[in-house]
């Protein structure tokens, strides 16, 4: 992780676990609309918006530099879009590969 972020050395690998765990579970399709910005559709489950946004909201918390959005489509899928600037694409490079679908890999 950059230096920007506040999330003390030890808690990442955990951090890193919990976006595995939903990325594994909820993402459908990943788009990635410009080197800034990713886009994930995401199951609609009502358990997954919640894991969503907190996980979202701990993470803008101690990593600044990124902007997330979250927004039901409809009653099936949630669109969440993550923006960063452009000094920190290598995050969200790499957050696109863990995002991708196992058979994409």
């Amino acid at each position: 992780m950059p230096d920007a972020c506040t999330l003390p050395t030890t808690q990442r690998p955990l951090r890193l676990a919990e976006f595995d765990t939903l990325l594994r579970g909820a993402v459908r399709a990943v788009d990635r609309p410009s080197t800034r910005h990713l886009r994930l559709r995401l199951d609609g489950a009502g358990h997954v918006e919640r894991t969503a946004r907190d996980l979202t909201a701990r993470e803008s918390a101690c990593c600044a530099f990124f902007t997330f959005d979250l927004a039901r489509a409809d009653d099936r899928a949630l669109t969440l879009d993550i923006r960063v600037p452009a000094a920190h694409t290598d995050v969200l490079d790499a957050l696109a590969v863990r995002a991708a679908p196992r058979h994409d890999r």
